[in-house]
């Protein structure tokens, strides 16, 4: 199996998809899935722009709305996770996963599925150690503050993903794994990013939440993107144990590296994607606990048995099968010849594929649920903070080059996001 990886998407669909068919044309190949590791901005329409956390005057539809019109469809199939520049209204609507387009496929906020019999995790977001035991207290319309918190890691979906125990062929973070950089070329990495030194000297540089997973899981390859640069590393679990190859990418821009392809063993195609059966269990054990508000989860409340899962999953998927439920359009798609107001679109729509699969798994709905309010209380760790606001609009970025778009946008927001 042949699969390309790319960075930071930042809704240049058209010209990654161009970049790979010229590549299969050039190297006589055919490239059987994409991965994108974040910033994907799966932007559908006007309204979906106001969850976009990018400053106003670098807000741009792109051509992702391409793909959900059916304008376009996506030559390869695409698996993506969320970063810290999504339309975060549109993807809470999937949180559990699904179709953001025909072949486009989200993780969800995290997520494993499989791709024939590879097996590929992903965890959506950026550490934020302020807002990582909280619950998802988010609901759009977000405002100042909300429209960053809302794409932090939570420790919930963390504590999830390391319940997995069958192995990880592929994992997929948008900020690396703290402590990376141990592993690989840090001098070299520092000749072109010298901001980062103080980070790797002091091994805050990343996030601790994926130093985590990586331990745990150990999977074959991992791959990042975020900090919009190339970086490989290599780690060794333990004398003798199974090794992670590591590898971060950089955004669409032409001469940059935000492309790799590589081969995979797996077994004989046809692909597609498919649910994971392990990743089920886990979603139908936790989803009672699935914290709604600021407070953290309760996970001694847990009450079903793993193994119960396991046998009830498996039966199901037996009479049903494991391919996702079908894409569903649950906003209007942007037209360039019309003007829309945004007073003319709902809120927080139920997407029918979220209620199919719970459905499916015999849960309830409960994304639309919040039984208190939407601010995050003032904790005493808070109230003694002292470093930048992270939910500021005060971003250094007046002097942002136009060829290098979010870059110092995202540089000034990975500091403040460590404050």
């Amino acid at each position: 199996m042949r699969i390309a990886v790319e960075g930071c998407m930042h809704g240049d669909l058209d010209n990654v998809y161009k970049t790979l068919q010229y590549m299969e044309t050039i190297n006589n190949y055919k490239i059987d899935l994409l991965l994108c590791c974040g910033d994907f901005q799966a932007v559908r329409n006007e309204k979906d722009m106001e969850s976009l956390s990018v400053p106003r005057k670098y807000r741009e539809m792109k051509s992702f709305w391409k793909y959900y019109s059916g304008q376009e469809v996506a030559p390869i199939p695409t698996i993506f996770i969320g970063g810290n520049h999504e339309a975060s209204n549109y993807l809470w609507e999937l949180y559990y996963g699904g179709w953001t387009a025909p072949n486009i496929y989200f993780q969800g906020f995290a997520g494993v599925v499989k791709f024939g019999n590879v097996r590929i995790g992903g965890l959506s977001g950026i550490y934020n150690a302020r807002h990582y035991h909280l619950g998802h207290y988010e609901r759009a319309p977000y405002n100042e503050s909300t429209i960053r918190s809302v794409y932090h890691v939570r420790e919930y979906d963390v504590h999830k993903l390391m319940q997995l125990e069958e192995p990880i062929d592929i994992f997929l973070s948008h900020d690396w794994p703290c402590g990376i950089t141990d592993h690989g070329n840090w001098k070299e990495l520092v000749r072109y990013k010298q901001h980062f030194e103080k980070e790797i000297q002091d091994g805050t540089l990343g996030s601790e939440a994926a130093a985590q997973l990586l331990e745990k899981l150990k999977p074959s390859y991992w791959f990042s993107a975020h900090l919009h640069c190339k970086f490989s590393a290599l780690v060794q679990h333990g004398e003798g144990g199974p090794l992670t190859r590591f590898l971060a990418l950089d955004k669409c821009i032409p001469g940059r590296r935000f492309l790799q392809v590589f081969e995979i063993e797996s077994g004989p195609g046809p692909f597609e994607i498919q649910y994971d059966q392990e990743w089920l269990a886990i979603t139908r054990k936790f989803n009672s606990i699935f914290p709604l508000t600021s407070r953290s989860a309760n996970f001694g409340g847990v009450q079903l048995d793993m193994q119960d899962c396991r046998q009830w999953v498996q039966s199901k998927l037996e009479n049903r099968g494991a391919k996702p439920f079908e894409f569903a359009r649950t906003a209007p798609c942007f037209d360039p010849s019309k003007s829309v107001s945004i007073g003319a679109f709902s809120e927080n729509p139920r997407n029918p594929q979220t209620e199919s699969f719970l459905q499916f798994l015999e849960l309830p709905y409960l994304l639309d649920n919040a039984t208190e309010s939407r601010e995050v209380p003032q904790s005493p760790a808070s109230m003694n903070y002292r470093g930048p606001d992270a939910d500021s609009e005060e971003i250094p970025i007046d002097d942002v080059d136009e060829l290098e778009e979010l870059e110092e946008v995202d540089d000034a927001e990975n500091k403040i996001e460590k404050s």
